[in-house]
């Protein structure tokens, strides 16, 4: 068994979505799984693997409601701290996941691992993204 935290960063709710479908795979495989949507650094077990699940909002910006845990996140050494994101996005913007690609440079700036190279969901030519997070974190769990 394998414990993890789910953080989210969520607008409209897709983020929210994903996480919950990747929580019920985890469990269906007798894994502990706490999820964050209002994340604080100081609420997460970073014993776990963390995954980030975040969409992008505005001109590359990060989702309000998980701005502080990166900005708390930032300030802190991750030591070897092991992390995947699942990024969404839409494709027609130059900011394309750009929330995403934030959390991942933070969470390596400070030292934290990431398990596995993350994924970018284009919800342009995936409109229900939570299938295409399902499809990519069973790949990783065969890394794991």
């Amino acid at each position: 068994m394998v414990k993890f935290e789910i953080v989210v960063g969520s607008v409209l709710g897709a983020s929210e979505y994903v996480a919950e479908a990747i929580k019920a795979q985890l469990e269906e495989r007798k894994h502990q799984v706490v999820i964050h949507f209002e994340p604080n650094v100081d609420e997460v077990n970073f014993n776990n693997i963390l995954i980030v699940v975040t969409s992008t909002h505005g001109a590359g910006d990060l989702p309000d409601n998980i701005q502080a845990f990166q900005s708390q996140l930032a300030k802190r050494t991750l030591n070897d701290i092991p992390f995947i994101v699942i990024g969404l996005g839409d494709s027609s913007y130059d900011t394309f996941c750009q929330g995403a690609i934030t959390m991942e440079d933070t969470l390596l700036k400070g030292g934290a691992r990431r398990l596995h190279p993350p994924i970018h969901i284009d919800v342009l030519h995936h409109p229900i993204p939570e299938d295409e997070a399902v499809i990519f974190m069973q790949k990783v769990l065969t890394t794991l």
